[in-house]
């Protein structure tokens, strides 16, 4: 397996472990507590960084899809995006917010376990072409979308993703 890829998926392997350590360690009153930064809870703030890999399965297809029209089409749809970031700022955080009562601290740590094997045995099916296919993304959607991703990319965001907030929670870290 190529490097690329290998780190990619030990990203996965590391995000799940650290979810299930969070999940583990923390009391109700640690998971009701305000994060760092956001307006979320730590555990809303947790779920929100599961969602980031859940919402990469619905990425993938759409990469496919945009990979083969034409680039205007792709630039033209992201740019749509780019304009509704306001009322897609407001469906993230409430998402999260109403996600977070179903996916609770009792059930998030398995979504997350199921949907990384799903993204897992994806990834390892992929080829080099396919993996390079790419479309733009709305850049102001979050920080780590760039004006064109390709299939690799997108399977590493969601790492990067959690990774970022992460930072953001007011938990103790997990070396304590």
């Amino acid at each position: 397996m190529d490097p690329a890829r290998e780190e990619c998926l030990a990203g996965y392997r590391r995000a799940l472990r650290e979810l299930n350590s969070w999940l583990a360690s923390a009391t109700p009153s640690d998971l009701q507590r305000k994060s760092n930064g956001t307006r979320w809870t730590n555990e809303e703030l947790l779920f929100h960084m599961v969602f980031g890999y859940m919402i990469v399965r619905s990425l993938l297809p759409l990469v496919r899809v945009m990979s083969r029209l034409p680039r205007s089409w792709g630039r033209g749809f992201a740019a749509g995006l780019n304009a509704a970031t306001g009322p897609f700022d407001v469906v993230n955080y409430w998402g999260s917010v109403a996600a977070a009562m179903v996916y609770d601290r009792h059930r998030m740590g398995r979504k997350l376990e199921k949907t990384i094997a799903a993204l897992a045995r994806r990834l390892e099916r992929e080829t080099p072409d396919s993996l390079a296919r790419s479309m733009p993304f709305p850049t102001r959607w979050d920080p780590f979308f760039t004006a064109d991703m390709t299939l690799a990319d997108t399977y590493a965001y969601a790492t990067q993703h959690f990774d970022f907030h992460a930072k953001q929670l007011s938990l103790r870290s997990l070396e304590s």
